[in-house]
């Protein structure tokens, strides 16, 4: 029989975000809550500040914002399918024609090929 590794108390937000594996250390975790990408409960929040289970989080990664709710606080870090379990991803599916209709700046015009491609994801076949 295997101990549960949750200790269902207050922890640190950092320290929870890097134990569910939303960043890859908690120096980054810290890094983006003084920044100001962390939200809890609708409300910027410090590093030190604490989580409980209900809580809603969101994390601004990559210019997307991802939504988690606690269902179980960690303090160390865990294999995936435990931390899985300690989170709720409510995160909705990102739309690919958003993600399209994106160029990198200083790319220039889209080529002939480009341009059809973006329009057969858009749905505007011109055939």
């Amino acid at each position: 029989m295997t101990a549960e590794p949750w200790i269902d108390r207050p922890v640190r937000i950092d320290s929870w975000l890097w134990a569910v594996r939303a960043f890859k250390t908690r120096s980054a975790a810290t890094t983006a809550c003084r920044a100001g990408h962390v939200r809890l409960n609708g409300d910027k929040v410090k590093a030190a500040q604490t989580v409980t289970i209900g809580d809603e989080l969101r994390i601004r990664i990559s210019g997307f914002d991802r939504i988690l709710v606690v269902r179980h606080t960690l303090v160390k870090r865990v294999g995936a399918p435990i931390a899985a379990l300690a989170a709720e991803d409510r995160t909705p599916p990102r739309d690919p024609v958003a993600l399209a209709g994106q160029r990198d700046r200083g790319a220039g015009r889209p080529t002939k090929r480009e341009r059809r491609e973006i329009d057969r994801l858009r749905g505007r076949d011109g055939d």
